[in-house]
């Protein structure tokens, strides 16, 4: 619901600081073992202000045009916590954020930062692929007592099975860039051409069997 000006200047942030990288000469292969065109590391827009102020307040005014309803905002461990704090700051919201594992000494806690019990959490993740880090998330704020109904990432493939695991625990979905707009931004200014474009929007649509149909293997693995 971001805008078109405000979703085209995102892109070109995303795009300019290279949080999003086309690797179709080199494609990266996922932990889960999935070959993939493009790297996502949304995590390198706190290093750039200027266009992280310009995501925070689109996610803000995002979150307002949705009109979601939430309590509390909680980040995942840990490319999200930054992204939910300054967020949470922006909108004077409580912050949270959900550990990976719990600690191993101390009170042993995944949720860290208050008591969420009967409140209404907004999870930030800075990209979701598969949605499996989201969703593990969103099963430790509800044994912590939390309602957890809505998820919001700055960037998405939108795959089908995460968009499956998503309604499956009855999380609804709501991502601020989308990459379509991406891709027009990238063609436009030359970074990827129209054909390049078409290969890795064949990606996006069926991923898992992509490698294979075009030949291509992976350089390395990403962490």
């Amino acid at each position: 619901m971001t805008s078109p000006i405000a979703s085209k200047i995102i892109a070109e942030h995303l795009l300019n600081i290279n949080a999003i990288m086309f690797l179709l000469e080199n494609p990266v292969r996922f932990k889960s073992g999935m070959i993939s065109p493009i790297y996502v590391d949304n995590r390198c827009l706190i290093f750039h202000p200027e266009a992280w102020h310009d995501v925070i307040e689109a996610l803000s005014s995002d979150i307002e045009a949705r009109k979601l309803s939430f309590d509390v905002i909680a980040g995942v461990e840990t490319a999200g916590i930054p992204h939910s704090a300054a967020l949470a700051y922006r909108l004077n919201i409580p912050n949270i954020f959900v550990r990976k594992q719990a600690k191993t000494h101390g009170t042993k806690n995944r949720v860290e930062g208050g008591d969420v019990r009967g409140k209404r959490v907004l999870l930030i993740e800075d990209h979701i692929s598969t949605g499996l880090s989201s969703l593990d998330s969103v099963a430790a704020l509800r044994e912590s007592g939390a309602i957890v109904e809505d998820c919001m990432s700055i960037t998405s493939y939108k795959f089908v099975e995460a968009a499956d695991a998503f309604a499956n625990a009855k999380v609804k979905t709501h991502t601020l860039q989308t990459f379509d707009i991406i891709l027009d931004i990238a063609v436009q200014t030359g970074r990827i051409s129209a054909r390049q474009k078409e290969v890795v929007a064949d990606w996006l649509n069926d991923p898992w069997p992509w490698a294979r149909r075009h030949g291509l293997v992976a350089a390395g693995t990403e962490n």
